[in-house]
């Protein structure tokens, strides 16, 4: 197969493994001569899963053991879409049978499976090794990661960054993995949730230097699949406050905010960065346009810029249209195999030492938490 596409296997056909498949299929809607992933295989062991990838036309082998994917040599990348702790051992294996990998968050169940991430990727240099995060693709983020970079912003005040979805309001919601300590892990809602605050800022330089956490358990018992009331193990919010500095060194106060439990929330991703000469706001609720404030003075209003669809990598639908989540995938995607066939990237994918700081972040905030203090991140090692 030419270098026109980059050969995929997928590891976990749920939800995300789906949406990677239909972004796959879409690649026409991006101008250029992008390569096209295409998906060769897949591998679930929920039998309903997998056949649904029977669908797409590009794949033709089907595995209930990943490690027979791993050995298919016709595969050269994985997207691995699975519950976090078994992170460790399939990313580590995906890196040691010499796939590149494209990997979902918390990239590791904590500090220690990270590690075990990060010992794979010493040994293979050579695999391109990403996090998904879609949300800064949208066109108004990247409008205000534009302001960033030329300093339009001046000296920065504070900065906030939130992901908030309301699903489990619902208390007859039936218990699922991510509210379990063995497979989500102690994290709670900030594994799954976290690096959808930390992409923008880590990528713009703006870094914790301490962490104070409020953490909620607030549905402490749901039904399993029979009915039965559970114990619900993990946290549902997160709210970190943070001492922050950015590399102009400024020294600011940088919010994060994780919750499952946001009362008319549905995925709702809020960035809001304050500066002396310009503010920003973007909100996930009105995603095609920035909101943002010029201090010209002793007043200050605030205006709304209509971005629309004029993302980091060209695409077929003209700019007065508007912008979505599955375009944002598309976009994540495309950076990826821009970065892997060496092609020019405007923006990247989470990458692995912005991972390893969330990690650093995380445990922080879980120890703020049970101490009740601030816990200054160069203490996690």
């Amino acid at each position: 197969m030419s270098e026109q596409t980059v050969r995929f296997g997928v590891i976990g056909c749920g939800l995300m493994g789906r949406e990677f498949a239909s972004a796959s299929l879409r690649w026409l809607h991006l101008q250029g001569n992008l390569p096209r992933p295409v998906i060769l295989a897949a591998c679930d062991t929920n039998q309903a899963n997998l056949d649904w990838f029977r669908r797409d036309p590009d794949t033709k082998y089907f595995y209930h053991d990943y490690h027979e994917m791993l050995q298919n040599p016709e595969i050269e990348a994985v997207y691995a879409a699975v519950p976090h702790h078994l992170h460790a051992k399939v990313y580590g294996d995906v890196i040691r049978a010499g796939k590149h990998l494209i990997g979902e968050k918390p990239f590791g169940l904590d500090r220690e499976a990270f590690a075990e991430i990060q010992r794979a990727m010493e040994e293979h240099p050579e695999a391109l090794v990403r996090c998904s995060s879609e949300f800064p693709f949208y066109p108004a983020v990247q409008k205000m990661v534009e302001w960033y970079k030329s300093g339009a912003f001046g000296q920065i005040i504070e900065a906030k960054f939130a992901i908030k979805h309301s699903s489990d309001m619902d208390l007859k919601k039936p218990i699922n993995w991510k509210r379990t300590l063995s497979a989500n892990g102690e994290y709670g809602c900030m594994g799954d949730l976290g690096i959808h605050t930390q992409h923008l800022p880590f990528r713009l330089g703006m870094l914790p230097v301490s962490v104070c956490a409020r953490l909620s358990n607030i549905a402490k018992q749901r039904p399993n699949q029979e009915g039965q009331l559970v114990p619900c193990e993990t946290w549902d919010n997160a709210t970190l406050l943070c001492d922050g500095v950015n590399e102009a060194g400024d020294e600011f106060p940088i919010t994060f905010e994780m919750k499952r439990m946001a009362p008319g929330c549905t995925n709702t991703v809020e960035y809001e960065i304050y500066g002396m000469n310009l503010s920003a706001k973007f909100t996930s609720d009105d995603p095609n346009a920035i909101h943002f404030t010029k201090n010209d003075g002793q007043e200050q209003a605030w205006s709304r810029l209509v971005v629309g669809s004029r993302p980091a990598f060209p695409v077929i639908t003209g700019g007065i249209f508007e912008f979505g989540f599955s375009d944002s995938l598309l976009q994540m995607f495309a950076a990826f195999v821009a970065e892997l066939r060496g092609l020019p990237c405007p923006f990247a994918c989470f990458m692995p030492e912005e991972a390893q700081l969330s990690h650093r972040v995380l445990t922080a905030a879980l120890i703020a938490q049970k101490e009740r203090r601030a816990v200054a991140v160069s203490e996690i090692e």
